[in-house]
């Protein structure tokens, strides 16, 4: 009975992985994107706490997962300045985000920032 019950969350685990999708876009100020239509303006800070990531026109929130997976990825950045609040530091941020389509909505399993 165990190794039944072992064998169906492993299938289960593996089941929801091959579910995920991979999106490479422009780590963007959710709140900043909402009020705004350009999101150009929207480069996040270590200040965001609401994300979104933009690929290809269409922008997508970030669950509240991938809100806390981001910032800790931006805080963590080798390549920021001492400043992340700098003009420098506001370029374009660039995400590998994989996770589930939900609506508008992304359901975060990882994060990655460049």
């Amino acid at each position: 009975m165990r190794g039944i019950l072992t064998t169906t969350a492993c299938v289960l685990v593996f089941a929801g992985l091959c579910l995920a999708e991979t999106f490479n876009g422009k780590l963007i100020d959710a709140s900043c994107a909402s009020q705004q239509q350009a999101t150009a303006a929207c480069a996040p800070n270590s200040s965001t706490t609401a994300f979104a990531i933009e690929v290809s026109g269409k922008v997508y929130k970030l669950d509240e997962t991938g809100n806390s997976k981001a910032a800790e990825a931006l805080k963590s950045q080798a390549n920021r300045e001492s400043n992340p609040d700098s003009p420098a530091a506001k370029a374009t941020v660039a995400a590998r985000v994989k996770g589930t389509l939900e609506g508008d909505m992304i359901k975060v399993d990882t994060i990655e920032v460049r």
